[in-house]
């Protein structure tokens, strides 16, 4: 998988692993973290590898994992789900072991599908991660979620979402964001965007921006 990388310009403390949503590819969010970049970090942005995606009437494109409905008792692609989110944190041990930095130094993220990944791997993982950034996302798998334990309650989490998103509906988010706190996930900030649709703004990226510092500096 093509993966740009931000490179950190001064000592390094700590990485974000940032994934991109359905159909674009790492390169669109390394442009947008330019603007939010902090000289002792590394942002690493993966591809995923281009496949047939239901939602797109099986059009091929890169994705995650397929998704066959975004309402949220649809039906899901539970071992695509279940293999992005072990691929996900097989980046993190290699960034780990590659950086020496403890896993509580590296941050896990992305938007849409991808910060829905991200989500399912800290709310599943034994690893004890440094955060969590879920933009325009939701928990996927979450009647599974909500059926079992979370590992690490404690990880810091920072979820956003457009309350006019056509997509991914803000009730689909907020709802995530509930199950989540409600398992125990206590340290979780959600944020809200009037008027902001399936995308971001300067706002949440200055938002985002300020939890990263705050986790990893």
């Amino acid at each position: 998988m093509d993966s740009p990388v931000i490179k950190p310009t001064a000592e390094h403390k700590g990485t974000v692993i940032f994934l991109h949503g359905l159909g674009d590819t790492g390169h669109g969010w390394s442009a947008g973290f330019e603007t939010i970049r902090e000289p002792n970090l590394k942002y690493i942005f993966p591809t995923a590898t281009v496949k047939p995606v239901s939602l797109n009437g099986g059009f091929p494109m890169p994705s995650w994992f397929d998704i066959i409905s975004l309402d949220n008792s649809g039906k899901e692609d539970e071992l695509g789900i279940k293999r992005a989110a072990g691929d996900l944190l097989d980046m993190v041990d290699k960034e780990a072991a590659s950086s020496n930095l403890p896993l509580s130094k590296i941050m896990i993220g992305g938007f849409s599908q991808g910060g829905a990944t991200a989500l399912y791997a800290a709310a599943t993982s034994q690893k004890q991660l440094g955060g969590v950034i879920a933009l325009s996302s939701w928990l996927p798998l979450h009647k599974t979620v909500d059926a079992g334990d979370i590992p690490h309650r404690g990880v810091p989490v920072l979820q956003c979402h457009g309350d006019s998103d056509p997509l991914v509906t803000y009730t689909f988010g907020d709802m995530s964001h509930k199950l989540l706190v409600k398992k125990g996930m206590s340290n979780y900030t959600f944020k809200s965007y009037p008027g902001m649709t399936h995308g971001s703004s300067a706002q949440e990226m200055r938002d985002v921006k300020d939890f990263i510092k705050t986790i990893l500096l």
